[in-house]
């Protein structure tokens, strides 16, 4: 079976891929495909999501083997076939392409072709030029601004000079006693 994908950026407009793969083959093997289509370096620890509902996240699959319990399933792209979690026209995919910036690619399986097989990826359409790789710090900050001006109009400039006093802090349970903490 062939799976056509369609890809799409919420940054650039035009930006449009399309790209057909087996669908026995791995999310790594999709992983470089998106990689090439798009110009991208491989520095960045990427990632797919398996999306539910729409876009409700539910599957995570990345690029390197993650420290989690093992009460979690971990996938990772070289080990997992993107028919385990692909099955439907309609799904939903993101591919985080820059995960300091938190910004992806939202992937939709457009079509399953039937009765056919690739040996490697396609590139069948693409349109418009990708979005930057990754981000400068001063672009990063700027899109995710430690305290934004709403966060900033909501503190009050005196706030911080009222101090606190004895009798604001509960000392019922507390097991304090006096002398040097560090003894």
């Amino acid at each position: 079976m062939i799976y056509r994908f369609l890809m799409i950026s919420d940054e650039v407009e035009d930006f449009m891929r399309e790209i057909k793969i087996d669908s026995d083959a791995t999310f790594l093997d999709f992983h470089k495909a998106i990689l090439d289509s798009c110009g991208y370096d491989d520095s960045q620890i990427t990632s797919f999501t398996i999306c539910e509902n729409g876009w409700e996240k539910y599957q995570e699959i990345t690029l390197e083997e993650m420290d989690t319990s093992s009460d979690v399933d971990s996938y990772v792209m070289a080990k997992t076939r993107i028919s385990e979690f692909v099955e439907d026209e309609k799904q939903h995919l993101l591919y985080t392409f820059d995960p300091l910036g938190d910004r992806h690619f939202f992937i939709e399986l457009s079509e399953i072709i039937t009765g056919k097989s690739l040996k490697a990826p396609v590139l069948s359409r693409q349109q418009g030029n990708p979005p930057v790789q990754m981000l400068d710090f001063d672009e990063l900050f700027a899109r995710n601004p430690i305290v934004s001006d709403s966060d900033s109009s909501m503190m009050d400039d005196d706030m911080f000079d009222e101090g606190v006093s004895d009798e604001d802090i509960e000392m019922e349970g507390l097991d304090i006693s006096d002398g040097d903490p560090f003894s």
